[in-house]
């Protein structure tokens, strides 16, 4: 019997296309003697749609009419597995549309990709592909992860956060606090959000108030830290567990101006967008001596699991060409397009590395089921919610 694998893209986020772009790769790309795939659908108002038109890229041309002819679901939890369950529910006849055995989402951005999928699909005892949910939120948080890797001894730059109520009730000293701290030029972005977006470089206190205001325009939290000016931008994507995880081939992304912009990653590859992340421009295999090539998957393994990642995630690196220091810029749990083409570098196919995807979850699901979740207790026979202080009484 083949694994209904249900996969989960788009969402209310800054990166709904690119994700309905890779979630359909996805889709395709899987084993269909193995699998049968069950694209679903979430609308920037997280409404959930399933059916045959949902996993053609052509209907996204004209989404209104798309979920005209889709069927908008819910999902129960039913025997081990999820019902996908039609709504409204027929007042005749099964409203079940279909059933799913594991999740596998491939959402990108804060909503979606920071925990908050993840633990709406925990919440139905259903195998998760992927990340789990603090490995999620840890990851998509800048700070966090910064802090995570450096008690860990990995190498990230210093950086100030600024929340947006700071900035409203006095600029000043908003620009102040980063001043103090870091020299210019500063590179200001939104403490959860990827694919480049909101990030701007400041070189004086003009630039700062201007990046300052631009970035709260898609989070209420930012980051700032030291740009590095003489850079270089090296990717290499992660697979695996805490057990073990191993390594893709290095890319180097080629950018049009001194940040690696949406455009850069998404638009400007020429093919069109179906293709996701393998039109952008790059270096694939990245020009690195093998030591500093080593160094850097090295450190990409380390970085993976000391967040207690799962799956693929891509880890984004920056090196000082004036020092030869390389940093952890950040981590994307669910890159864009799953990196399957840093693992086509090394001979691994895409249809392989979701394969691996699912056994990883399946793996997961066996080790959580062999930990105790509950006890016998008998608290509730003598529970007595009359008193002021309930049943601490």
């Amino acid at each position: 019997m083949k694994i209904r694998v249900g996969v989960f893209f788009g969402g209310k986020s800054v990166e709904h296309e690119v994700s309905v772009i890779s979630g359909l790769q996805a889709c395709h790309a899987f084993n269909q003697e193995k699998y049968e795939p069950v694209p679903i659908y979430i609308t920037k108002d997280n409404e959930l749609y399933t059916g045959e038109a949902i996993g053609d890229i052509a209907n996204y041309k004209n989404i209104p009419e798309l979920l005209k002819k889709s069927a908008r679901v819910f999902l129960m939890g039913e025997q081990g597995r999820v019902q996908l369950i039609q709504y409204p529910v027929k007042k005749w006849g099964s409203s079940v549309v279909a059933a799913i055995d594991v999740a596998f989402p491939v959402v990108h951005g804060a909503n979606v990709e920071d925990g908050s999928l993840q633990g709406f699909l925990r919440h139905y005892n259903i195998p998760l592909a992927g990340c789990d949910v603090t490995a999620s939120a840890v990851t998509m948080d800048k700070y966090v992860m910064k802090t995570v890797l450096k008690d860990c001894h990995i190498p990230v730059l210093d950086c100030v956060t600024l929340n947006v109520k700071e900035f409203q009730q006095n600029e000043e000293a908003a620009c102040v606090k980063i001043e103090e701290k870091l020299a210019y030029p500063v590179i200001i972005k939104p403490v959860n959000l990827g694919s480049s977006v909101g990030i701007k470089i400041a070189k004086d206190r003009t630039g700062l108030k201007e990046a300052l205001e631009y970035a709260f325009t898609f989070g209420p939290k930012l980051l700032a830290e030291r740009a590095i000016m003489n850079l270089r931008e090296i990717n290499c994507a992660v697979l695996g567990d805490y057990e073990e995880a191993s390594a893709s081939e290095c890319e180097e992304p080629v950018s049009s101006d001194e940040i690696l912009s949406y455009e850069d990653k998404y638009v400007a590859g020429g093919k069109g967008g179906s293709e996701g992340m393998r039109t952008a421009r790059r270096e694939l295999p990245a020009r690195l001596t093998p030591q500093k090539r080593e160094e850097i998957r090295q450190m990409a393994v380390s970085t993976f699991q000391a967040l207690n990642c799962s799956g693929v995630s891509r880890i984004d690196f920056m090196i000082d060409q004036d020092t030869d220091q390389v940093y952890v810029n950040e981590i994307n749990p669910i890159p864009g397009s799953l990196a399957f083409y840093l693992w086509e570098a090394l001979g691994k196919p895409y249809e392989e590395l979701l394969d691996d995807m699912v056994k990883l979850a399946l793996k997961r699901e066996r080790e959580e089921k062999s930990m105790l979740t509950s006890f016998e207790s008998n608290i509730l026979q003598n529970a007595n919610l009359s008193g002021a202080k309930g049943v601490k009484k």
